[in-house]
Formats: structure tokens, sequence, C-alpha cells
């Protein structure tokens, strides 16, 4: 039965505080929009009926989830304020918020700046610049409708077999502490006497951030992808859940749950870390979501008692599910775990507290729809001079000639002719990787951006000849076409999460062969295009004359360019060490027997050789 409405409303008081408007929107709540609240669904699923009569407390896009393909910022805040405006036809009006994977700029949407994947902003050390980072996506994905990104993942590097290598800024809890000022640049900086643990948004040119994922998923056993951390308490704390008390202090509005066990607990039901750590010790105040059907992987085979998983996963302290798909069922056992008392009543108001208080915070109720101004922000100049600069500081200079002594960089920009070799120097997708249009990206022409082709061909004189070849043609090896020096780019295809897990770590397309066969003939600059270290044969390393680590730098080739030509010097430092083969993984830099090929920090420059 639909409560009648009490009065006055003080959650619809702008000036009253947030907590006395979270208090009296609750008292006000059935336990269907309560319930309704801790959903999120696929926008795939949702309607306006959906929305309104189930009162969906989210709505998010899966990676590749788009209104359409190439669809740009504004065909997405019209399908975004589309259901806000169900949302807000609802008996009491209580806006959805709108989440997306935008994890290196607002990556789903065709135009958007893409920068560097993490493991580059680790490289760079400078704080400062990731927030500006941060900054730049946040007015980005507003101005597609968007209020929430799954954003960042502050997990600390164990094994860079696992596929979500790039995700991680680094395998020193130092380094990824310093680069959780992204929180700053996404949400504001709350001013110092904001209490801590408390959700915080500076204003619509501002985006909920969310901390992910809780905790230990980058130290899973061989690196794989939703594996087991195998750590003390103590060890866990002292790396894993480092960076989530920065991530806190900056007010931090979500965090999201990890796939991962620990010891072989699941975190999606561990109530010890999810409530007794994240809120209690650590005194977290916004909201935990599952991961994508997380909950589905509690049990044993997953997918299988879906009743049991909802009521260990919340009781657990999961605040937000992100369904994503089966609403329905999800409904309907929430419904009665609590109508039996198997979820107490008290679990599901703390949960909604949560929620609200995180849209209060956010303003919602004020601005529930997009702000179209925003629409000139999207892909601008001075975001992509922000995006040009982190890739010209995340470049790790790995080689430079065989000694201080012989630099082979910086390279003549007016060099007679120049060659360009490899699918990796003319491929937009391949330099932007995973979670680009698509969870897993996609090779290809897939968005708007500068390719190294483009931005070594826009650098050098006037009468340079550059000559590019996909792989290099049996005329130019035996010739050596007269070219004053090769600029070779390989790397990896684009991957996401387990489909990036990888044994292996050799450069694909048969990298280190076209390198050697280049170098043998002509003085060679080689580019590695990839989200983690990758093997590195000996006649690699002996016939190149210089060598870079380019990570996946996204749209804006011209850092590159910027600084190969002498125009910057390299700046970038290894943020995870580099292995000399897969035998010696995990290879941890405080351990007694560290003997990497270049070590955590490592990167030359110009003088040094």
């Amino acid at each position: 039965m639909v409560e009648i409405e009490k009065s006055p409303c003080v959650y619809k008081n702008r000036d009253a505080p947030v907590e006395a408007r979270m208090k009296d929107l609750l008292s006000r709540m059935t336990l269907s929009e309560k319930i309704g609240q801790m959903t999120q669904i696929e926008r795939s699923v949702a309607s306006p009926l959906v929305i309104t009569h189930s009162f969906i407390g989210s709505v998010q896009s899966g990676a590749g989830s788009w209104p359409f393909e190439d669809a740009k910022s504004s065909d997405w805040a019209d399908m975004i304020d589309g259901f806000q405006r169900s949302a807000l036809a609802s008996r009491l009006g209580i806006p959805i918020i709108y989440g997306i994977d935008a994890v290196h700029g607002n990556n789903n949407v065709y135009g958007a700046t893409i920068f560097p994947h993490n493991v580059g902003l680790g490289a760079t050390r400078d704080a400062d610049l990731v927030r500006r980072v941060g900054a730049a996506t946040a007015l980005e994905v507003r101005a597609s409708g968007v209020h929430w990104t799954f954003a960042p993942c502050v997990a600390v590097l164990g094994d860079p077999r696992w596929g979500r290598c790039y995700e991680s800024y680094g395998e020193a809890a130092e380094i990824v502490c310093e680069m959780t000022s992204l929180i700053a640049g996404l949400q504001g900086e709350p001013p110092q006497e904001h209490p801590n643990g408390y959700p915080f948004l500076s204003g619509r040119n501002n985006v909920v951030a969310c901390a992910k994922h809780f905790v230990g998923d980058g130290g899973t056993d061989k690196g794989i992808s939703e594996g087991n951390t195998i750590a003390s308490y103590e060890e866990l704390e002292r790396i894993h859940i480092a960076p989530y008390l920065n991530c806190i202090a900056q007010g931090v509005s979500t965090v999201m749950a990890s796939f991962s066990s620990w010891n072989g607990s699941r975190l999606h039901s561990d109530y010890f870390l999810l409530t007794e750590v994240l809120k209690q010790k650590l005194g977290f105040k916004g909201f935990v979501v599952s991961d994508w059907d997380g909950l589905e992987t509690i049990s044993e085979p997953q997918g299988s008692n879906y009743r049991n998983c909802v009521k260990l996963g919340i009781n657990a302290g999961i605040d937000m599910v992100m369904v994503p798909f089966k609403y329905e069922q999800f409904i309907e056992d929430m419904t009665d775990l609590v109508e039996s008392g198997e979820i107490p009543m008290a679990r599901v108001n703390d949960a909604v507290e949560r929620i609200l208080r995180v849209k209060f915070v956010a303003g919602l109720f004020e601005h529930p729809l997009t702000d179209r101004s925003l629409l000139l922000t999207v892909g601008c100049k001075e975001h992509r001079e922000v995006a040009r600069e982190a890739v010209r500081k995340s470049l790790v200079l790995l080689k430079n000639g065989e000694n201080a002594g012989t630099p082979f960089l910086p390279l003549d920009r007016n060099a007679k002719r120049i060659l360009v070799v490899g699918m990796h120097a003319n491929d937009i997708g391949n330099q932007c990787g995973g979670w680009t249009k698509i969870k897993s990206g996609q090779s290809g022409s897939i968005t708007i951006g500068t390719t190294l082709l483009d931005a070594i061909k826009l650098a050098v004189g006037d009468k340079t000849e550059v000559i590019y070849e996909k792989t290099p043609s049996k005329e130019t090896l035996a010739s050596g076409g007269g070219f004053s020096y090769a600029i070779v780019a390989v790397g990896e295809l684009p991957y996401a999460e387990m489909k990036g897990d990888n044994s292996e770590l050799t450069i694909p397309l048969n990298g280190n062969d076209i390198v050697t066969a280049v170098a043998e003939k002509i003085p060679t600059l080689v580019f590695l295009f990839s989200g983690r270290p990758m093997v590195l044969e000996p006649t690699v390393l002996e016939k190149t004359e210089a060598l870079v680590a380019a990570w996946l730098p996204g749209t804006e080739g011209q850092g590159m360019a910027d600084v190969i030509f002498g125009d910057y010097d390299f700046e970038g430092k290894l943020p995870v060490s580099w292995f000399k083969n897969v035998d010696q993984l995990p290879l941890k830099a405080d351990a007694n027997l560290y003997e990497p090929l270049f070590p955590l920090g490592f990167g030359l420059t110009f003088n040094s050789g």
C-alpha cells in the first residue's frame, strides 16, 4: 500500500541540511521504493514504465552500450534526460544517478578526449596533471548527461600477467596513493573542514567518482582476473587498502566491490572488509556498489542460488546492486528476504540512506537534467592539450644509443627520408587500447584523434619525406631505402579484463621479429604500445638505437612527436618493474632477489643516455 505523503517536504528544500533531507525522504518511502533505489539496471532494459513503476535508483551503460553507434554527447544527453524524466514522474520524484565506465576520458562517446590509461599516468608521477585529467573528464562526462563514472581503479599491481594491468597506476602503493588526485579532478576538492569519509561533489561541472575494486583486485595469485589475493590482513592493509584512505579523505562518493577473493572469501560477501573495515574503521559514508552481476559470483557455480547470493551480498554491505538485466528477480528476492527478516530493515535503510546522501550531495534533486552548455567542452582544444601533455610525460625512455656519449634521440625533424613501420603507428584504436568505444576496445579509426604517424608528419620539416609501411617490404629491408632512420611501432591489440590475462606476454604479431628485421638495416627507434611490460628479446635490445614504452596513450599522438623530436625531454618513470622473462613473475621491487631488466622508477632523459 502506498503511503500518503507527509508535510512539509523537507527533502525538497534545497536549503535544508543533506542529512535532514535524506532522513525525511527515507521516512516517506515504501519498501518497494527503497528496494528500487538499491537497483541499478542496464539502459537496454530501461524503459519509462520500468523506471517509474519499479522506482529504479540507477541506470548505467555497459561498455559499448550507446544510444547508437558513434553517438555524440548530445545524443547521450537526450537519452539520459529521457530516463531522468521517467524517474522524476514517480511518486516521490527521486532522480536516477546514471553511471558509466569513463576510465580514461569519456571513452564510450565518439569524439571525446581519450587520455592515457592509468599505467601511463602512473609513469608521469604528476599528481596535479592527473587532477587536471580528472577535471577535463568530468566536464565531458557531464556534457553527455552522465552523473557518475566508475573510476578511478586504485588497484596496486602485483603481476603484469593480469588483464587489467593498464587500469592500475603502478605496483607501489605510494604511486597509486599519489594518483588518487584524479578524484579531486572528477569531484572537485573538498574544503579543509569537510568531514572525513563524507561524500563530496563541488558542483554541476563535476561528476561522482567511484574508487574500485575493493579490495586486493591487483594482487591476485598469478595475476588471474577475479582470482584470489593471498595475503595477511596486515599486508592487505599496507598495500591494497592504503589508496582507499586517500580516496576517502578526498570525499569519494562511491566504492565498487571487487570480483576477486581475499584468502578464498569473495569480496562481494565479505562483511568484515565491506562493513567492518570500509564503512566502520575507515568511516566511509558514501555507498558501495556491486560490480556487473557481482552478486552472482558469490555462489559456486556462479549464478546458482541467486536468492542466497542477494542475502549474503546485501548483508555483507553492498548498498546498490549492478543487476544489470535481471532486475525483476532481484527485486522479488530482495522483497521476500526483507519480509522474511533474513535481510534486516535496518540494513535496507542504511543502504538507501547512503544512496540518497550521494544524490543530495551531487545536486541531482536540484539539477537532474543535462547542462547543455557543457557540450562545447567535448574534445575541445584545451582538453586535448591536457591529454597531449599527459602523453609526453608518460613516455618512458628505456634505451637511447649505445651509451650516454652517443645518444640517438632527439631525432632530426629535417632528415631527408624517414621510414615509419607497424600497424600501431597508424591505428587510433590500438593507440587507445581497451575501454574505448566498447569494453575490449577496437582496432581502426574508432574515434577522432591523432595517430603516431599523423603526429610525425605534422612535426617534420617541409622537405622531409615520410614513408609508411604497415609491414616492412622486402625491397625496403633489402636496400635500406636511403632512410635516415626508422620509427617502428609494435604492441598489444586492445583487450579488457580477463580477456587480457596473459601468461606469455610476448609482443603480438611477431613484433620482436619486425623490430629486429628493420633495425638490422636502418637505425631504429621503437615505440611499444602496451598496457604493461612485455618480453623484449635480446636482439631487440641490441639492434635498436632507442626504445620507448608508450603504454596506451589515447587520442593525442602529438605528445609522442613532441618528445622524440626534442621539443620536450622525457620525464616518464616506470610505474612497474620490467621483467627479463615471465619466469621471474611476480617481480617485487622490495624482494631480496630483485633482478629486473629495468627497475621500478627507471627512465632515461636525453642527457642520461
